[in-house]
């Protein structure tokens, strides 16, 4: 009896873990994805300034460009707590609440500078 119930346990924490690292790889690829299309955006707006001086401020694309990384820096912060979440070490703890915390003064600083941000 003891061990069909600690098959059933280990069958459930191998099947959280696998669901885990399934969210995990999901706000990794999100992230990667917004960070890329961002870019693209960016570059693409700048272009058309350069290029064919289309009615876009750098103003504009630097502040939608910035908002954009801020949220893929809070959806890496959710990826690594749930990383933590499923390896709960010390070292882990500390690692995760290092990122973190550099990843929140760098959106600090980011949405800062996009309120405070003007071209001339």
């Amino acid at each position: 009896m003891k061990q069909n119930t600690f098959g059933r346990v280990r069958m459930v924490l191998e099947l959280t873990n696998v669901i885990l690292e399934i969210f995990f790889r999901f706000f990794e690829f999100v992230s990667a994805l917004l960070v890329i299309y961002a870019g693209l955006k960016a570059a693409t707006k700048i272009l058309l300034i350069e290029a064919f001086k289309r009615p876009y401020r750098y103003e504009q694309i630097r502040k939608e460009f910035t908002n954009k990384i801020l949220f893929t820096l809070e959806l890496l912060i959710v990826g690594d707590i749930i990383v933590t979440v499923r390896n709960p070490t010390v070292d882990d703890l500390l690692l995760v609440g290092t990122i973190v915390v550099i990843r929140t003064v760098l959106g600090y600083f980011l949405s800062k500078e996009v309120k405070e941000y003007q071209f001339d």
